[in-house]
């Protein structure tokens, strides 16, 4: 069984898509807009030029999302839940946050803790959170109790 996170947006998927890919190193490998589905998707007219899903891999990882269908699951704002990257590099962990906290929010700036060499959290210009966490080889991700 695979896992992986699936973002719904406010009508700006693409737009965050591309965004991720040129900064992320993600490569977009599907993605269908409503207007390209049958009977469009059932998002109506309005919706013909937004995503209806959109899949892309970061490494061996996937990310997934769509925009929101109004009159099925109206948009909201995701709560209680962040994508977590773990850039290998000190280096690559400050470019990411830079590049997703650009133009959004920081609720924690990116600095060392007494977990990892960097860690911090933003939201980024499309409201999706996000944590980076830079560990070095002693440290595992997911320590085990």
């Amino acid at each position: 069984m695979k896992l992986n996170a699936y973002l719904t947006f406010n009508g700006n998927c693409a737009q965050a898509f591309a965004y991720y890919a040129e900064h992320l190193g993600g490569q977009i490998v599907a993605s269908m807009k409503f207007g390209d589905a049958p009977e469009g998707g059932g998002g109506g007219p309005e919706l013909a030029d937004k995503i209806m899903h959109t899949c892309m891999t970061i490494g061996a990882q996937t990310l997934m999302g769509s925009d929101a269908v109004p009159q099925y699951c109206p948009y909201e704002a995701p709560k209680g839940i962040s994508v977590a990257l773990h850039p290998e590099s000190v280096e690559e962990a400050e470019r990411v946050f830079a590049a997703l906290s650009a133009n959004g929010k920081v609720e924690m700036p990116l600095q060392q803790t007494f977990w990892a060499t960097r860690f911090g959290t933003c939201t980024d210009q499309f409201g999706v959170p996000w944590m980076i966490n830079h560990v070095d080889a002693s440290t595992a991700d997911c320590p085990k109790p």
